[in-house]
C-alpha cells in the first residue's frame, strides 16, 4: 500500500481551522479549552465540534493541543477535557506530559508533542511502545537521523501498526530543543512548557569572549530564520516523514491560508509523481485564486535548519521582525517622496522596510504608489528622520503586499470531492450513483413514468448537464454516465429530486466509511525508559508523572524546573544553535588552519542580565546557563512524591 502523506496545518481558531482545511491540510491542530502550548490559542467545546464536523466531511482529521506539563491540581481537570474532546468527534491529542497515561482517558489516539523533545531512536521507540500513534521529531534533525528513527519505530510493525513520524517543515523555529527551555520561567515566572514563552531569544545581545571583549554587538543572537523545507519534502518522505507540520497556532488566516496552499501544491506533486509509493491522507482537490507565496506572509528569512547538516546562514541576528522580500533600490529621494528601481509592483497601502545604521531595521507605511517613468514614485505617510540610514542605494523590502493581502481576505480556494455520477433506469423509474473518488457510493432512486423525449439527442446532453450540476455541495462531476434504454423525458424537478438524494446518500456513506484512528495499545511488561534517572529537564510537576517514569524503570526523578526547586545555575536553554560556529570561533572548524581556538564559555549579556555560554563539542551542543531571576514571581508547586 502507499504511504499516505499528511499536510498539518495549524488553527488559531475554528474559523482559520476551516480556512486550512478549505486550502488543502489533512489535518490541523488547534487548542482546546485549556493546557494548549501556546498561551491565548484555546477554543471552546462548540467550536471545535464545528472544526470536526467540517474536517471529517473531507476525511480530513483534527487534533487538539493538550501538550502543557500539569500540576497535581490540573490533572482531574484535563482527564475531562480530553474526554469532552472525545465527544466533540478530536481524531486526536497531542501530549507532552506522561503523568496523562496514567489517568482514565478516552479511547482516543495520542500523539507526542515536540515538546517531548524526540531525539533519538531508542526515544521514539519507547513513545511507540507505551502508546503513542504518530510523534512529531525534533526539528534540530537531520536526514540520516530521521532515517534512523524511523528504522527504529518500524522494527517489528506492520504498516498500520507503526507510529506516524512527524516533522516541522514551516515556520518560526525555536532556538532551543523543545521542552529543554527554561529562561522565560527563569527570567519572568512563565513557563515555556506551560505555554507562557516570553520569547527571551528574541532579544537582542552583546557577546563576549571570555576576556570581556565584545564578538557581537546588540544582535539578537538566539533568534533563528524561519523554517523552510519546500526543498526538501521529497526527501523527508523517502526518509519516513508521513506527516509534515506547519508551525503557526498563533498566526493569521492569511498565513495559514498561504502557507497550506504552497505546501498542498508541494505534496501533490510528489504524490502524482510517485503514486505506487504516495498518497493523499484525505479526500478532495483544491483551486486555488491566488498563487502562494509563503515569502509575502511572515517570515523572517528562511533555512532549512539541521536536515542538511550544519548550515553557518541560520540565525536572524539582525531582527526579529519580518523584514520583508528584497524588493529595490532607492534612486531618489524628495520632500515627501521616494523613487525605488524596482520589478515589483507598489500599491497604496504597502509596507517597506530596510535595514537602518546598526542594521536596525525601520519601516514606513506608503500612501500613494505612482509609476514615473521606469521607477515608482512612493509617498509615505510619514519621511524617515534618519538621512544617514535611508538614502541612495539602500535597500527596499516590502513586507505588506496590500494587492496579496486583499486577495488573500476574500474566498481564495474552493475544495471539491471528485465523483463518477450515473443515471440508469429501474423497474418503475430512474435511479442516480454518485461515486467518490474513494470508492464510496452514495443512491438515489424516483418512481417516474417513462416518456419519450421528443428531441432524443437534445435530452440527453440536457440530462448530461444537469446531473453534473453539484454546485452548492462538497463534490464535482468528473465522468457524467447516462445509461438509458432510449432517451427519455425527465423534467428537471425530477433531476433536482435524484440528485439531492444521491448527495445524501453519499454524505452519509461517507461518514460511515471515514477512517476513525484507533488508540494504539501500550506492550506489555512496560518498557523501559532509556535513561535510569531524570533530573529536571524530565520535566515532570505532577505525581501521575512520576509514577509513569517509575513503572518505566527510572529510580531517580528531579522535580520539573517550574516547581522552583532546582537551585542555582542551570542549563536554562540547550540548543544545537552554536555562536563560536556562527562567529567563526568552532574549535572542530578551525582544527587545523587556525590554533589557539578552543570551547572556552562566552557570555551573551542583555542590559544586567548575563549569561554564560558553555560548548558540548562532542554532542555539538550550546547550553546557556542561568539562574532564577531576583524579583521575578515565582510560586512553589507542591510536587507529590
Amino acid at each position: 500500500m502507499p504511504a499516505t502523506l499528511e499536510l498539518l496545518a495549524p488553527a488559531k481558531n475554528a474559523d482559520i481551522g476551516i480556512e486550512a482545511i478549505r486550502h488543502g491540510a489533512d489535518a490541523v491542530y488547534v487548542g482546546g479549552p485549556a493546557f494548549g502550548a501556546r498561551y491565548g490559542a484555546g477554543n471552546t467545546v462548540a467550536d471545535i465540534e464545528r472544526l470536526t464536523a467540517f474536517a471529517h466531511r473531507f476525511h480530513a482529521k483534527v487534533f487538539v493541543t493538550l501538550n502543557t506539563i500539569l500540576r497535581d491540581d490540573e490533572l482531574e481537570e484535563a482527564r475531562r477535557m480530553a474526554w469532552q474532546m472525545f465527544e466533540a468527534g478530536v481524531d486526536a491529542l497531542i501530549v507532552q506530559d506522561m503523568g496523562l497515561l496514567e489517568l482514565d482517558l478516552p479511547p482516543i489516539q495520542l500523539h507526542a508533542s515536540t515538546q517531548t523533545d524526540i531525539r533519538t531512536p531508542e526515544k521514539a521507540k519507547f513513545l511507540a511502545e507505551v502508546g503513542f500513534s504518530q510523534m512529531v521529531l525534533a526539528r534540530e534533525l537531520s536526514l540520516p537521523e530521521i532515517r534512523a528513527i524511523h528504522s527504529r519505530v518500524g522494527a517489528g510493525a506492520t504498516a498500520s501498526s507503526a507510529p506516524l513520524l512527524e516533522f516541522f517543515i514551516h515556520g518560526a523555529l525555536c532556538v532551543a530543543f523543545s521542552g529543554q527551555c527554561y529562561i522565560s520561567h527563569a527570567h519572568t515566572g512563565r513557563s515555556a512548557n506551560r505555554g507562557e514563552c516570553s520569547q527571551a531569544c528574541r532579544l537582542p545581545y552583546n557577546l563576549e569572549d571570555k576576556q570581556g571583549r565584545i564578538v557581537a554587538f546588540d544582535k539578537h543572537l538566539l533568534s533563528m530564520k524561519d523554517n523552510d523545507q519546500s526543498a526538501n519534502l521529497r526527501a523527508l518522505a523517502d526518509a519516513g516523514i508521513r506527516s509534515f507540520k506547519v508551525e503557526g497556532r498563533l498566526k493569521d488566516a492569511a498565513y495559514v491560508k498561504n502557507t497550506t496552499a504552497h505546501y498542498r501544491q508541494l505534496l501533490d506533486r510528489i504524490i502524482e509523481g510517485a503514486p505506487d509509493r504516495y498518497s493523499r491522507a484525505s479526500s478532495g482537490r483544491c483551486s486555488f485564486t491566488f498563487t502562494p507565496r509563503p515569502e509575502k506572509t511572515f517570515n523572517r528569512g528562511a533555512t532549512d535548519y539541521f536536515v542538511n547538516g550544519r548550515q553557518p546562514d541560520i540565525g536572524a541576528f539582525d531582527t526579529p521582525s519580518f523584514a520583508g522580500e528584497a524588493s529595490g533600490t532607492i534612486t531618489r529621494i524628495g520632500p515627501d517622496w521616494f523613487e525605488v528601481d524596482s520589478d515589483e509592483q507598489f500599491a497604496n497601502g504597502d509596507g517597506i522596510s530596510w535595514l537602518s545604521r546598526g542594521r536596525k531595521l525601520a519601516g514606513l507605511r506608503i500612501n500613494v504608489a505612482r509609476r514615473v517613468g521606469q521607477s515608482q514614485r512612493l509617498f509615505p505617510n510619514e519621511m524617515p528622520e534618519d538621512p544617514e540610514g535611508f538614502k541612495l542605494g539602500v535597500e527596499i523590502l516590502r513586507n505588506r503586499d496590500q494587492a496579496f493581502e486583499r486577495l488573500l481576505e476574500k474566498e481564495s480556494a474552493e475544495r471539491r470531492i471528485a465523483v463518477t455520477v450515473e443515471l440508469s433506469e429501474t423497474a418503475d423509474g430512474f435511479a442516480l450513483a454518485l461515486r467518490d473518488e474513494d470508492g464510496i457510493e452514495g443512491r438515489a432512486a424516483i418512481v417516474h413514468a417513462r416518456e419519450a423525449a421528443k428531441n432524443p439527442q437534445r435530452a440527453l446532453v440536457g440530462l448530461g448537464e444537469n446531473l453534473g450540476k453539484l454546485g452548492g455541495t462538497d463534490f464535482k462531476a468528473g465522468e457524467v454516465k447516462v445509461v438509458l434504454g432510449e432517451a427519455w423525458f425527465l423534467p428537471a424537478s425530477a433531476i433536482n429530486a435524484l440528485r439531492r438524494d444521491a448527495v445524501d446518500a453519499l454524505v452519509a456513506a461517507r461518514e460511515a466509511a471515514r477512517p476513525r484512528l484507533a488508540r494504539a495499545a501500550a506492550v506489555a511488561p512496560p518498557p523501559t525508559f532509556p535513561e535510569r534517572e531524570l533530573s529536571y529537564l524530565g520535566n515532570v510537576l505532577n505525581g501521575a508523572a512520576r509514577n509513569f517514569y517509575r513503572r518505566h524503570g527510572v529510580a531517580l526523578i528531579a522535580d520539573a524546573y517550574e516547581a522552583d526547586t532546582t537551585p542555582g545555575d542551570v542549563s536554562l536553554m540547550i540548543t544545537k544553535h552554536c555562536l563560536r560556529y556562527s562567529h567563526s570561533l568552532c574549535p572542530k572548524e578551525a582544527k587545523g588552519w587556525v590554533t589557539g581556538v578552543n570551547a572556552e564559555p562566552m557570555t551573551l549579556v542583555n542590559g544586567k542580565e548575563r549569561l554564560t555560554l558553555r560548548f558540548d563539542c562532542k554532542k555539538c551542543e550550546m547550553h546557556v546557563v542561568g539562574r532564577m531571576k531576583k524579583g521575578r514571581s515565582i510560586s512553589i508547586l507542591p510536587v507529590a512524591h
